[in-house]
């Protein structure tokens, strides 16, 4: 946000008079219904009634001329509420809030969510969501009323939803504009609802929608399906469908981007002598050679067997954790083969577990 100060030429010093005189000045040279079309005088427009919010607030000012900042939200392009009387009072030739109000109401947004695989998400997929919605009524075509009559222009706001009123005070005339009361902001009264949605315009209905899923993607993405939500009324627009994609979890894998990591689990055997294992893939399955000697927790990687980016390139990887299967029981003639390797390598050979000691008879023992 510039400095305020500066958006309206005034000094810091400047009394509360000098501001909304400066405001006043700048508002009636910027506004848009003196310079329809002209985006930049727009812009200034705004950025004046933004100066101007600040400046005129004595908490707000105190606050900027403290700390340099108001610790304002996102502007979203509208000038505070507050000033749009004083912008009317300039302007009494012009009615721009009704020539700019569009008589209607907007779709709602809907929002589904959308199970993939990570099979799906390797080669992308398009599927078909279904939800229900709020669609224009088939009796009445939307306008509430029953079939073959039109809904009745408002007497009250002259159809446009709105009603403006005149009112003196110390700063002079001001115009100011509210909803009707009689139509709430319909512009239009309906005197037979229609039998079939109440008079309400919508009905309920079950709909489907085509989602086209690309490769790569992850859980949370939204996909947006513009005008595939609930219908509007009047010049209302329709709302919107916003999919959200989840991914189902995998026994097999686990992702970490776009690499994937399974466990692989080896004999003692295999780990001690090497062998080739075969290894199953996300969409082809791998023979891996894994070394003699391979110890527990080794990793290996396949690369480029993971999971494709989104917006193309080279797949992630497919990560391998090895783990080493130690036989629980051994038969005697397996339990002295052992003994017999640990004697080959020059080991002391194991004394096992003493015959007729418990577990804990084996795990704890007093040392002599």
């Amino acid at each position: 946000m510039r400095d305020p100060y500066e958006v309206l030429g005034v000094a810091r010093d400047a009394g509360a008079d000098e501001i909304k005189s400066a405001y006043r000045r700048l508002a009636r040279r910027y506004h848009p219904d003196v310079n329809p079309g002209d985006e930049e005088a727009e812009d200034k427009f705004k950025e004046v009634g933004q100066a101007y919010s600040v400046l005129s607030d004595p908490e707000r000012k105190a606050r900027y001329d403290t700390f340099g900042s108001v610790d304002e939200a996102p502007s979203t392009g509208f000038v505070d509420t507050r000033f749009s009387d004083l912008f009317d009072m300039f302007f009494s030739g012009f009615d721009a809030s009704q020539s700019r109000r569009r008589i209607g109401r907007d779709g709602d947004d809907i929002r589904v969510d959308l199970q993939l695989t990570l099979d799906e998400v390797v080669t992308g997929v398009e599927k078909t969501v279904e939800y229900a919605r709020s669609a224009k009524c088939a009796g009445c075509g939307g306008t509430g009323s029953e079939k073959g009559q039109a809904p009745e222009q408002c007497a009250k706001c002259g159809g446009q939803g709105v009603v403006t009123q005149m009112r003196n005070t110390f700063i002079g005339t001001v115009r100011t504009s509210a909803t009707c009361s009689s139509c709430g902001g319909a512009g239009a009264i309906i005197r037979n609802p229609c039998g079939e949605c109440k008079g309400l315009g919508l009905k309920q209905e079950m709909a489907k929608a085509s989602v086209k899923v690309p490769p790569g993607v992850e859980s949370g993405l939204t996909v947006h399906l513009s005008g595939k939500g609930g219908d509007g009324l009047g010049a209302g627009q329709n709302g919107d469908l916003f999919v959200v994609l989840r991914i189902q979890n995998d026994p097999r894998f686990a992702r970490q981007g776009n690499d994937l990591s399974t466990g692989v689990t080896l004999t003692l055997a295999q780990a001690v002598l090497g062998d080739v294992v075969e290894v199953e893939g996300l969409d082809s399955d791998f023979e891996v050679e894994v070394p003699p000697g391979t110890q527990p927790g080794a990793v290996f990687r396949i690369d480029e067997a993971g999971l494709p980016p989104l917006y193309g390139g080279k797949r992630g990887n497919l990560v391998l954790h090895m783990r080493v299967e130690i036989p629980e029981k051994l038969s005697e003639a397996e339990a002295d083969l052992i003994r017999q390797f640990a004697e080959l390598r020059g080991e002391k050979p194991p004394r096992g577990k003493p015959e007729g000691a418990g577990l804990l008879g084996s795990l704890f023992k007093k040392k002599k």
